[in-house]
């Protein structure tokens, strides 16, 4: 574990575990979470020789908690101050939903070199707000909604999410894992509230459209079909089809949160995509 400050100040904890020569895997987490919603990835990654390292984005799990910069331009530049301190080159960038969106955004003004693929989950590219432009995206009084509900009771709002649509648990005869929504929760609840009320405009109203244009690396877009945070047909399809080397793997009927839920079926996946 350690930290790296940001120019404004701000500073970002980190995991890094594993070879210091092996191949750099870099995890990026969804809102309002934190590293620690990749402990299943970074092990199964570590056990196949990869160096593999996990921030907590600004104003989330244990990094600082400022009251500026939780918008994606900030957000990229903060992993590329860890990405400089640490000197990575030829790594793999994976992001979660919101990590996604950072991933993108990233990755398209990355250093000649720091990068060789990338591989988005469930990820909110392009955009996720209903507009003109974007007919099949969600109407804003879902996030208004989102805002309202965190700024009413945080902690309540941090257990309905996890025990509802994140996971799928909401499903009929859908297998519920008390230990994810008690991990989700305690991973939220450690964050800032203004952080993580700022970050729902940040995944939500956030184009990406020209980031993926920019992309040349490969990128694997992987996404559930029964996503019920971040609608599928919205997504993944629409991301693949701006990328210049996209590769789109659909999983029938998984959840937004399958890296939790399904983690033995997208896992290998993954690896195969990252050793291609």
């Amino acid at each position: 574990m350690g930290t790296v400050t940001t120019d404004d100040g701000t500073v970002i904890f980190y995991k890094d575990w594993g070879p210091r020569d092996g191949r750099p895997i870099v995890f990026h987490h969804g809102w309002p979470l934190s590293a620690d919603d990749w402990d299943n990835q970074m092990l199964f990654f570590l056990s196949h020789g990869y160096r593999v390292i996990a921030h907590d984005r600004r104003g989330h799990g244990r990094s600082g908690q400022p009251a500026t910069g939780h918008e994606m331009d900030t957000y990229a530049a903060d992993v590329t101050a860890l990405t400089d301190a640490l000197d990575l080159r030829g790594a793999v960038h994976i992001g979660h939903s919101t990590g996604g969106g950072e991933v993108a955004r990233y990755v398209a003004r990355a250093k000649p070199g720091r990068v060789s693929k990338a591989v988005l989950v469930s990820a909110v590219p392009p955009i996720m707000v209903k507009s003109d432009a974007n007919p099949g995206g969600l109407p804003i009084e879902t996030f208004d909604g989102f805002r309202a509900a965190l700024a009413a009771n945080r902690a309540q709002f941090y257990i309905d999410v996890p025990s509802g649509p994140f996971y799928g648990f909401n499903r009929p005869g859908a297998n519920v894992l008390q230990g994810l929504i008690d991990n989700w929760w305690r991973q939220g609840m450690a964050g800032a509230a203004n952080a993580h009320y700022a970050c729902i405009e940040a995944f939500s109203e956030t184009d990406f459209t020209d980031d993926l244009r920019q992309i040349d690396v490969p990128v694997l877009v992987a996404h559930g079909t029964d996503d019920q945070i971040v609608p599928y047909e919205d997504a993944a399809p629409l991301s693949v089809k701006l990328l210049r080397d996209g590769t789109l793997k659909s999983y029938d009927g998984l959840p937004h949160g399958m890296l939790s839920t399904h983690p033995d079926t997208v896992n290998p996946d993954i690896l195969a995509f990252v050793e291609s």
